[in-house]
């Protein structure tokens, strides 16, 4: 090399640490994950300065009482990249994941909001393709869209579509989702392969190929659990595993019962084109995000007829047991590995792959 080459110039402002360190005095990508650094500022910041019993269930939905009704309500925001990819569009995120945050209270949604924010010189075409995908995929959960808001921000200060939504449903008489109700001896249940709409979301954004595509597995779970809540209301928790996977989902139930989890990674459903995606990216399938699965802890009475009602609804016919609540190691997560040992699955600390939701 002469001694006149110019070298170039790194801009290491953008990048992205993985593993961001937890005392930054700003915020990081990894607090969006789903982890310990999303945790930390729920529990450090905004609890704090919001306060009140309710935020204090810090479920996937807040259970409240409303003129002697029981409702469920919840909000989301989804900044997916890209706007569309194989299986759904951020139009069908905006829907099925708030239907789905109220689904894990037993609750189903009757109505949704919608707040659009457009960035200045997006299409309108991509909008209207966005919108049709939203109100689609709502007549398919069976809520309705009663009210929105639409803001602009200029070019450069977006990225194309960011959609909020938040939804309100009926909880049913007898229902009472939560993990404080877990206890030794239940059984954790999966609704069906993990890891989909993660990988789906990064083989498109990133121009990846595994021999296969690799389609989301967003959908609406509001049917799935009425079949569930059918066999018996004594559900103890569902949850489901977006943001953070279904560690992240089994830790924060783990955490929150005082109980120990076992599960068996043999038994963890992970489809071969997710398992081989993982293992070139050095990816843990149980820590990517879900957007059509669910995990529930269920007495192990009802066990075997819950799994067998779930295997014959269309949303649930992968399902299988993998796992249960222990006594042993209380708040700790720990998976079974098919040589015999065994390993602590932790609650991840930032994202391993971020905005896919």
């Amino acid at each position: 090399m002469s001694d006149t080459t110019e070298l170039p110039v790194l801009d290491v402002e953008a990048w992205t640490c993985p593993l961001p360190v937890r005392d930054r005095p700003r915020v990081v990508m990894g607090h969006g994950g789903g982890g310990v650094l999303s945790a930390e500022l729920v529990q450090q910041i905004f609890a704090p300065a919001f306060g009140g019993e309710v935020l204090a269930q810090m479920g996937d939905a807040a259970v409240l009482s409303l003129g002697g009704a029981r409702l469920a309500f919840s909000t989301d925001s989804y900044v997916v990249r890209p706007l569309f990819f194989p299986g759904g569009s951020i139009g069908d995120l905006a829907v099925n994941g708030t239907v789905n945050d109220l689904a894990m209270s037993g609750a189903r949604a009757a109505y949704l909001s919608c707040g659009f924010i457009l960035e200045e010189g997006v299409e309108l075409d991509v909008v209207t393709r966005v919108s049709k995908a939203l109100g689609a995929a709502a007549r398919t959960a069976g809520v309705e869209v009663a009210t929105g808001d639409t803001k602009v921000v200029e070019a450069g200060h977006g990225d194309g579509i960011f959609i909020n939504t938040a939804g309100i449903g009926i909880v049913p008489a007898g229902v009472d989702l939560r993990p404080q109700r877990v206890v030794p001896g239940d059984v954790v249940i999966v609704s069906g392969a993990i890891g989909v709409h993660g990988v789906a979301i990064m083989s498109v954004r990133e121009g990846l190929e595994f021999g296969v595509e690799i389609k989301s597995d967003c959908a609406a779970l509001g049917g799935l659990v009425d079949t569930m809540l059918a066999v018996t209301p004594d559900l103890h928790v569902l949850r489901d595993p977006t943001r953070g996977g279904l560690a992240a989902s089994l830790n924060e139930i783990a955490a929150a019962s005082g109980t120990g989890v076992v599960v068996r990674e043999r038994d963890i459903p992970v489809p071969p084109a997710v398992a081989n995606a993982c293992a070139i990216l050095g990816l843990d399938p149980m820590y990517i995000a879900n957007e059509g699965k669910l995990v529930a802890f269920v007495p192990r009475a009802h066990a075997d007829a819950v799994l067998e009602a779930m295997r014959a609804h269309p949303l649930g016919a992968d399902s299988v047991i993998i796992g249960e609540a222990v006594e042993e190691h209380p708040g700790m997560v720990v998976a079974r590995t098919g040589l015999g040992g065994t390993r602590v699955v932790d609650l991840p600390i930032g994202e391993q792959l971020p905005r896919i939701c």
